[in-house]
């Protein structure tokens, strides 16, 4: 959201608006952030083939017809305001083009539809998809669809394939309108979603940070792996450890996915965040709107219990968690923001877990090799880095398959490729009988340098690199304190500083908050100890304890822009408008800004002249002052009124 936002669509277009609903606030303020840190694919992109003697004509007949029928095919959305719009069937012509291929076999249609979601969608202006049919000497073969997922979910564009080729088949497609998100925000509950707010981050400050980390990865991993693997005969073994322990198989593959972690780990507490469907109710099943959500399951599991144990226990844990589905998401983001700072601890959980959990048989096969062979990479590149473990399971024409995502810093090549054939492994056992009891302790050693915090894993040497860096630091020595090292208290980190005269715990402390995020294993210690030969002529060594630091107003043109910038978002949502109340040494969750108004407090900030940062980075923990010190001047205009490249 660096450019200045075009017009949006004309209201003779328009049928109706309305404000999006919670889910579709993620992914709105989700499009804004550069692509390679975004953390779900947009736009999602899927294929089918075209049954004979279906004709190119058929095909657009048919994609007509679904416009028609799903306002969420002709749906647009604010730039600046979570606001969508309805046009009419009619508005825009059929995003749909053709391309001639030699052949239409499983390669090509991989690297077909991937090319395909590689091409951008703007959701505000144009339709949010677009289709692609392959041809082969002059015959449709495969239909590609990629979709935005501001109004259409995985599930969704799902039904939208499925209802396609029931069509090109000569199927009846069912009768009912489809339910757009702008039938659902009216019942959507706040108290519910205040309630599960709550409870989320009730869940986030109870959970240990770093939990991966420790335990494998590669040091300063800045890249992500990418992989995929299948396999026949885990198809088998999860049907029949599911029937056994009567659980639906997702359930038993995110059980062996926990089991698997505490194993490694040692650690028998920890989040996941599981993406579930959310369409429970039958007249939501074929809606291809947005309805899909992440929920958090606590995971808890008893050293030596087997693994029908782990099972029924992961099984009540998603049954809780799926009672608070529904939240605010801009509201929550900040919450969580302004306890981590507060806290010092960065609370996003470690593990998500994703099932394709809908049948897709009628796509064409994705990949030609043998049952159980080797992993299939799909890329690993040193790219942005990946600061979770995604697993996703898919089912599908009696395969298992896992694709796995995963930060190099987490889980180096060899671990990343080894952790689904160790799921798959496990399942095999427990098929066979087994009773795989979790261990008590990790089977993995804690890499050097880590240490079990109170609120997480801390790298010790990431944290002294974090003081090194802040201006008038000589030289710093991290050691833990308390029970975790023999001494009989309160575990604690404590920093001795050799520094400047001019540096203080509170700038010390400020320093590792405004880091919190971009560092893994990094904990902001309670109390910080300062050398007294760092220290000015006749003062004691200090110790910090959490005070609040002094209130700073902007004093340079960035931050008097970006606290100008917050003042005007929060006048609009009626925290405060005055740029006295704009502290800058606090975070934008801090001043009550959520992820709705972050787009329109870059607009502002474009306005005054400022660009450099991303609308990510403003969700964050860092303070208003550190996001202003990387603030730039937006480049002289070319001719004609634009600005240049």
């Amino acid at each position: 959201m660096h450019h200045r936002p075009e017009p949006t669509p004309g209201p003779s277009t328009v049928t109706r608006s309305g404000p999006l609903t919670w889910v579709q606030q993620w992914h709105w303020f989700e499009h804004t952030i550069p692509a390679p840190r975004r953390v779900n694919p947009t736009p999602l992109a899927d294929h089918c083939h075209v049954p004979p003697p279906a004709t190119v004509a058929d095909i657009h007949l048919a994609l007509a017809s679904l416009t028609a029928r799903h306002e969420a095919l002709r749906t647009t959305v604010d730039p600046l305001l979570p606001i969508q719009h309805v046009h009419r069937a009619d508005w825009a012509p059929l995003p749909v083009d053709c391309v001639d291929v030699p052949a239409a076999d499983a390669d090509t249609l991989e690297a077909a539809t991937a090319a395909l979601a590689a091409l951008p969608i703007d959701p505000e202006r144009n339709p949010p998809w677009r289709a692609r049919v392959l041809l082969v000497a002059g015959k449709p073969r495969a239909v590609l669809v990629a979709a935005h997922h501001i109004v259409i979910d995985g599930w969704g564009l799902a039904v939208l394939i499925g209802q396609l080729h029931d069509q090109l088949r000569g199927e009846p497609t069912p009768a009912e309108a489809s339910v757009h998100p702008l039938d659902m925000a009216a019942t959507q509950h706040p108290e519910r979603a205040r309630a599960a707010e709550r409870e989320w981050l009730m869940r986030l400050a109870s959970n240990p940070t770093g939990l991966l980390a420790p335990f494998g990865g590669t040091g300063k991993g800045g890249g992500r792996h990418r992989l995929q693997h299948r396999s026949v005969e885990a198809y088998d073994d999860l049907d029949r450890v599911a029937r056994r322990h009567r659980a639906s198989p997702e359930v038993v593959m995110l059980a062996a996915l926990a089991h698997d972690v505490a194993t490694r780990t040692g650690e028998h507490h920890f989040l996941a965040s599981v993406v579930v469907s959310n369409r429970a109710r039958a007249a939501l099943r074929s809606s291809i709107g947005v309805r899909a959500l992440t929920v958090p399951v606590q995971i808890d599991l008893c050293p030596g219990a087997a693994f029908g144990e782990v099972v029924a226990s992961v099984a009540a844990a998603c049954a809780a968690a799926y009672r608070h589905g529904q939240w605010c998401p801009a509201e929550l983001v900040a919450a969580q923001a302004r306890m981590d700072r507060r806290r010092g601890v960065v609370t996003v959980p470690t593990i998500e877990y994703n099932c394709y959990s809908w049948p897709r048989d009628y796509l064409v096969p994705a990949c030609n090799t043998p049952p159980d062979g080797p992993t299939t990479w799909i890329s690993s590149t040193p790219d942005e880095p990946c600061d979770t473990l995604y697993v996703d399971l898919g089912r599908d024409a009696g395969t298992v398959t896992l694709d796995v995502t995963v930060g190099d810093h987490l889980l180096d090549t060899e671990q990343a490729m080894a952790l689904p054939v160790r799921l798959c492994a496990l399942l095999r056992a427990v098929a066979e009988g087994a009773e795989c009891p979790v261990p008590a302790r990790a089977l993995t050693p804690a890499a050097a340098g880590w240490w079990r915090a109170p609120q997480g894993w801390a790298c010790l040497t990431e944290v002294e690199d974090v003081l090194r860096g802040h201006p008038g630091v000589l030289d710093v020595t991290v050691t833990p304190r308390g029970d975790a090292a023999g001494e009989g208290e309160e575990p604690h980190l404590v920093v001795h500083a050799r520094v400047a005269p001019d540096v203080t715990s509170d700038d010390l402390h400020g320093h590792v908050l405004d880091h919190l995020g971009e560092v893994p294993g990094l904990v902001a210690p309670r109390r910080y100890v300062l050398s007294a030969a760092g220290l000015e002529s006749g003062r004691s060594p200090t110790s910090l304890g959490g005070a609040r630091t002094p209130l700073r107003p902007p004093v340079t043109d960035p931050e008097r822009a970006l606290a100008a910038a917050v003042a005007g978002v929060g006048s609009s949502t009626g925290t405060f408008n005055s740029l006295a109340a704009v502290d800058m040494n606090r975070c934008l969750a801090d001043h009550g800004v959520t992820l709705v108004a972050v787009p329109r407090l870059l607009a502002l900030l474009h306005q005054c002249g400022f660009t450099g940062i991303a609308s990510d980075e403003l969700a964050g923990t860092a303070s208003l002052g550190r996001l202003a010190a990387a603030l730039e001047p937006l480049p002289p205009r070319a001719p004609g009124g634009e600005t240049s490249p």
